[in-house]
Parts: C-alpha cells; structure tokens; sequence
C-alpha cells in the first residue's frame, strides 16, 4: 500500500533518517515538457527551516532525476527520483527507542511489524511527502496546460480563522505570508499564536482550504470512485490530517434543501449554476464549477515537553521529546494538499480520457 493512484500512480519509498526519500512514478503521460526549476520550488515549500514557524532542520531537499525524462520532457516510461538525506539528527532519538511517544504511529508500528524505525518517526514520518511533492509538481504542470489550477492556503490556525470564503480573497497573496494565509492581518493573528505555542514546547492544529478551478465536467466514477472520495482519500493519506469535507460539509446538515440545492439556469447557452453549495461535484462527478474543500489538521504528536507514556514493557513513564519538530504543520502542509489534489484529478482525468477513447 506505498503507491497512490490508477492511472497516473506515485509509489514512494524511504524513511526520514535513511540514506534518502524517493518515488516513481508510472503513467505519466509522454512528450510532457517539464520545467524541473518549478518542481523544486515546490519541494522547498514544502521544506523544513523556511521560517521560525517550521522545524529548524536544515536539508536542501534537492530532486534527482533518475529516469523517464530526455531533453525535459517525459519519455512515458517510469519517472524515478530520490532526494537524498543530508541533515539527520539521529541521536535525538535515542531516548525514544524503548517508549512510545503519545499520539504517534510508534506503539503501532510496534505492533504491527514487530520492529519499527525510532528515528524521526521512520516511514512514519511526514518527510515521505517530499515524494508527493515531487509527483504532484509534475501533475500540476500537466494540469495547467488543461487550464486547471489548483490553490490552497491556511484558513484557520486554533481558533483563528478567515471569515469569508475563498472568493473573498486574493490567493495569489497566500505565498506573501509565512503561515501561507491570504489575509495578512489574520496571518500575523495566527503566526504569533504558533510561536507562543512553539515558546512554551507545545503544538497546535488548523485547517487547510483548497480550491480547485478548470476542472471539466464529468471526472468521477460511480459508484465506489466517487471524485470527492478520490479527493477525500488522497488527503486523509496526509500526515496529522484527522478530518475532509467539501462544499458546505458538515455545515450543511443544518439547512433544508430549499435552501442549499445548487440551481441550474442557461448562461448565455451554457448550463450554470446559481451557487456553489456543491462544491463543484455532484453525485461524485465534477459538474464543471470550483470544487473547494477543507481539511483538518490535528495539533503536531510530537510536543517539547514533558507527557505521561509507557515503554514496551508497559511500565508508565515520563517523556520528554528532544530534537527539531514543527509546532504546527500548516504552513509546510499546504503545497502537499495541492500535490495530493493535482495527482488525483490528474488520475481522474485520465480514467475519464479512456472511456472517451472508447
């Protein structure tokens, strides 16, 4: 269960304090021309130490090509890469090797196979991403040439939260802010609640909000490969992420239909609706319009601080994490739910480009 997709599909590989992360991936299109400059911009969007709101761990994070693409454009056969490890501080671990760190994947792991990586969490760890990144980069450039963009941004840190939609704002500013919101005067709200939160070795959650916008309509396949389960599924992959919903969500279960049905009229010939409560998929399909969702974030398992714990051997004690660790995720979290978001309606896209070809 390391690859994610159909069609177009990432298998990854790596631990956080192994030699290095990387993936292939198989699908691609061919004749695709890359702009391998816009890939490692993204990974270090992703990358820890950007700012004194992430981990301070140091890694270049630089991308290695090992097959599938000739002269920058892909070849059709698999896209190999790696990106190599070069600043482990495998000792901070030390005093974790025989205790399970609360709300971390160590007691399951244990028990799962039997032996488990300490060392930053192992394959556990949410540097597996750089994987996803890399794919979703090359997702997104193929996905921009079809007219299909995809933004995401911070939109709540704790309690702080944007109060309008993602209409109200410009999401070209998100990249403008550290915590990577579109509001400035909230993100300074919201970047000083996580270093008060990183000040006393504490961590805190949020939510991320993507936007999806140039999706055609007609990707999803009923009944089990519903579009917003596909997109549900690729996020709750993510590391922390506890929680995905779209269009209104959860919110909806409070209105009657007379008031959230989305109603069709003619656009100047063209089938529209009204509002948006949808989402942008309808019976698991894209009906053409924005498709918005929001995913939960919980707080980091990994605190600076003492907690209650047991050993293997089940015997209560006391830990104390040392090492580098973000005091909240969603500032490094946003280009992976972007990655996630273009390798799935990329997927989808090609499903839906085979049944045309028949």
């Amino acid at each position: 269960m390391n690859t994610f997709g159909n069609i177009y599909k990432l298998t990854s590989f790596g631990e956080s304090h192994g030699l290095g992360i990387g993936g292939i991936i198989d699908g691609c299109p061919s004749g695709i021309e890359l702009d391998i400059n816009f890939i490692q911009r993204e990974l270090n969007r992703r990358k820890p130490g950007q700012s004194k709101l992430t981990t301070p761990r140091k890694e270049d994070d630089e991308v290695q090509f090992l097959s599938g693409i000739y002269e920058g454009k892909t070849t059709g056969t698999p896209i190999g890469f790696i990106v190599w490890n070069k600043n482990q501080h495998s000792s901070d671990y030390d005093n974790m090797k025989e205790v399970y760190r609360p709300s971390h994947a160590d007691y399951t792991y244990q028990m799962k196979y039997g032996i488990r990586d300490p060392r930053g969490g192992g394959r556990s760890s949410a540097r597996e991403t750089i994987a996803r990144c890399v794919a979703g980069a090359i997702a997104k450039q193929i996905l921009i040439q079809k007219g299909i963009e995809i933004h995401a941004f911070t939109s709540q840190v704790g309690s702080i939260q944007l109060s309008g939609s993602y209409l109200d704002y410009d999401l070209n500013q998100t990249e403008e802010t550290a915590v990577r919101c579109p509001d400035k005067e909230v993100a300074t709200q919201m970047e000083t609640l996580i270093a008060e939160v990183k000040a006393q070795g504490d961590t805190i959650g949020g939510v991320i909000t993507c936007v999806i916008q140039g999706v055609p309509v007609g990707l999803g396949e009923p009944a089990f490969g519903k579009l917003h389960a596909a997109l549900g599924h690729a996020m709750l992959t993510i590391n922390a992420v506890k929680g995905f919903e779209y269009g209104d969500g959860f919110a909806s279960a409070c209105y009657r239909g007379s008031e959230r049905n989305d109603r069709f009229f003619n656009d100047n010939g063209k089938i529209n609706t009204h509002t948006n409560h949808s989402g942008g998929i309808q019976g698991g399909i894209s009906n053409g319009q924005d498709i918005y969702f929001r995913v939960a974030f919980k707080p980091v398992a990994t605190l600076l601080m003492e907690q209650e714990t047991v050993n293997k051997e089940g015997e209560e004690t006391i830990l104390k994490a040392k090492g580098r660790h973000d005091p909240c995720v969603l500032p490094r979290a946003v280009p992976i739910v972007e990655s996630m978001a273009a390798m799935t309606i990329l997927d989808y896209l090609l499903i839906q480009q085979t049944r045309e070809g028949f």
